[in-house]
């Protein structure tokens, strides 16, 4: 079977592109050398002040101990005194029973029972632990557990009015500090820079000044969630609105549509599935975020882990943490449920 080979034929000079005309990306000159060289030296610099070098000594200090090698160190022994203690999990609650106030060992709660441990007391006329007496102690097979989880319940409920309340005032701003829709430049101007000021105070620093106001508990963390995210959900709310496709937007004014008109009916569809994915991500943000706003006294879980931290409770830390990581797992798969729902 022959084959037949057909004629090639090359544009004419004329048509190639010039040399100068190619679209090349110019070369890393020497300044770019030079800009990277001075980089370095600034991030050296500051990795001294902030003691990098220091933690990457200790951390290979650390490793060398840990593989059997060396002398313990302060990272080796952190990590031994937390994991000796960290397993394993506490799901007990043991109280004792003279701390209960109308206790009554003819009505335990369900699946509990007594036990009784020997005091020891220290002597000092031998200088040694005596024992003292006898204590009970009332044992709930999952009662820790179960404090943790309605602690992490209450968590839940602080992130949810936090989320709910940045929304409420997100809303309002998002739509006057988009250009297009503001009705006055001091008016874009001035909702901009809240959402600016929400977004750069803390939620510690906001919290800690809640509790001064409010006292202990999740009044102040559910006010301090909702006052620093409000800044992040102005900020992407407004952007999106800016950013939105104009021609349907254009094509309603010129009916003789007004504002409001044209945000709802071409704006909003456009982006109403982002702003769930946003407050979906800021609710998950906020839950996390309530389960640390504890440690200065705004309620939820928080507060029993900066507890048993301080206790060197490591087991109920432990179970503390699993408990937040299994909550945050289950949140983001419910929430990624619904708003396939609402698509």
């Amino acid at each position: 079977m022959s084959t037949v080979s057909l004629p090639t034929t090359s544009p004419p000079d004329d048509l190639r592109p010039k040399p100068g005309d190619w679209n090349l990306r110019p070369g890393i000159s020497k300044r770019w050398f030079l800009l990277a060289a001075l980089v370095a030296l600034l991030l050296a610099f500051s990795a001294r002040r902030t003691e990098l070098d220091r933690a990457a000594v200790m951390t290979a200090e650390g490793a060398v101990h840990i593989a059997g090698i060396g002398q313990e160190d302060g990272v080796s022994r952190g990590w031994r005194l937390f994991w000796s203690a960290a397993l394993p999990l506490v799901l007990a609650e043991k109280t004792e029973v003279s701390r209960i106030d109308g206790f009554d060992p003819a009505h335990l709660p369900p699946n509990s029972y007594l036990i009784s441990e020997p005091v020891r007391e220290y002597d000092v006329a031998t200088g040694k632990y005596v024992e003292a007496g006898v204590r009970q102690y009332l044992i709930e097979p999952l009662g820790y557990l179960t404090r943790v989880c309605l602690l992490m319940l209450k968590t839940i409920e602080m992130g949810l009015w936090g989320t709910l309340l940045a929304v409420l005032i997100a809303a309002p701003l998002g739509v006057l500090g988009a250009r297009g829709y503001s009705p006055h430049p001091v008016v874009y101007t001035a909702a901009r820079g809240m959402c600016s000021f929400s977004r750069s105070m803390p939620e510690l620093i906001i919290a800690m000044f809640f509790v001064l106001l409010y006292g202990f508990g999740p009044i102040a963390g559910v006010l301090a969630l909702g006052i620093h995210s409000f800044g992040f959900l102005g900020k992407f709310f407004a952007d999106d609105i800016e950013n939105a496709d104009a021609g349907p937007q254009e094509a309603l004014r010129s009916t003789g549509a007004g504002g409001l008109k044209v945000l709802r009916m071409s704006v909003l569809p456009q982006v109403l599935p982002q702003y769930v994915a946003y407050v979906q991500y800021i609710l998950e943000r906020n839950v996390r975020s309530a389960s640390v706003l504890g440690i200065v006294g705004a309620g939820g879980i928080g507060m029993e882990l900066k507890g048993r931290w301080d206790m060197s409770n490591f087991g109920h830390v432990t179970t503390i943490l699993l408990v937040v990581f299994a909550t945050v797992l289950t949140l983001e798969f419910l929430t990624q449920r619904i708003r396939k729902r609402l698509m």
